[in-house]
């Protein structure tokens, strides 16, 4: 398992939100505009909740080039069109430094993770705190179906993105349902989850992205602007996230060096997909390189 870390564009095109199917039993019931069987009441009543339509395609983000670094200082000197960045580590200042050279900032959250040195950790109720996130020393999954007792600690977590001028929210751990977190989650908890994080940053007037969770991409792709993802080259995945490429959604694909892997490895066929693909550290400091350098 690797660790997964995940714009509002000139023009917004609202459309209406497609159909999905969710792959489930013969048992299940249509809520909303997705198939789900088998979720909890509160799921249930998040997608109930939920209204449909305020997905939005970032127009002309095809191709935009990108730097991604989660450590401190930003390194600004990217020539680059967006830069995604950590929501506590950052301030205002620096969001407004990286817009002056007009580029887009997207602002790094975790949603289904608890990490011991946020300063909103205390804020967790016990209840949703699972089982330690393996390889990561202070985090532990969070059980993402009490989503009443999640939404004041994300929608605090939003808004301080909005009021530090961030574009857009990249959340990362979005798929905790495949994981040993210490709570039976399902499919449907995990789509529930993500469409209700979706609505929130649409209200908020910032886009959102699919981390990762492949899976669901296709359910879910009615309710984010964008996808980010990792180690799908090198994982063999990429294909699963084709139906944003299609829709006309970037999919900004970050590819690590600890896997052995060079742009030489991967550039060609993103360029071909037309995914945005750069090469990171695992530790996503200020080294990158980009397919853009070679293979424009």
């Amino acid at each position: 398992m690797h660790r997964t870390r995940m714009l509002l564009g000139a023009v917004i095109i609202l459309l209406a939100s497609a159909c999905s199917q969710f792959p489930g039993s013969s048992d299940e019931e249509a809520v909303g505009d997705v198939q789900i069987s088998e979720a909890s009441p509160a799921t249930e009543a998040a997608i109930d909740a939920y209204e449909p339509g305020s997905a939005s395609v970032m127009d002309g983000w095809a191709g935009m080039t990108w730097q991604w670094q989660l450590d401190q200082p930003i390194d600004p000197s990217f020539d680059v069109d967006m830069y995604d960045i950590d929501l506590f580590d950052s301030d205002p200042g620096t969001v407004g430094a990286l817009h002056s050279q007009s580029r887009m900032v997207i602002c790094y959250i975790s949603v289904g993770s608890w990490e011991d040195w946020r300063p909103d950790a205390g804020q967790f109720p016990e209840s949703v705190v699972g089982k330690n996130y393996d390889g990561w020393p202070g985090e532990k999954w969070l059980d993402i179906r009490q989503i009443d007792s999640l939404a004041p600690i994300m929608r605090a977590r939003f808004d301080e993105c909005k009021a530090k001028g961030f574009d857009g929210i990249e959340p990362d751990n979005m798929d905790a349902y495949n994981n040993d977190t210490g709570f039976p989650l399902t499919y449907a908890d995990q789509l529930a989850y993500n469409i209700w994080l979706a609505k929130e940053a649409h209200s908020r007037g910032l886009s959102i992205g699919l981390k990762n969770d492949p899976d669901q991409a296709a359910d879910l792709l009615p309710h984010f602007d964008w996808a980010l993802t990792e180690d799908c080259f090198a994982e063999g995945w990429c294909e699963l996230m084709f139906p944003f490429i299609e829709a006309g959604k970037p999919v900004f694909a970050a590819e690590y060096t600890d896997m052995k892997i060079s742009l030489d490895d991967f550039c060609p066929q993103a360029k071909a997909w037309k995914f945005s693909a750069i090469l990171k550290n695992r530790d996503l400091d200020a080294f990158m390189e980009s397919c853009r350098q070679d293979f424009p």
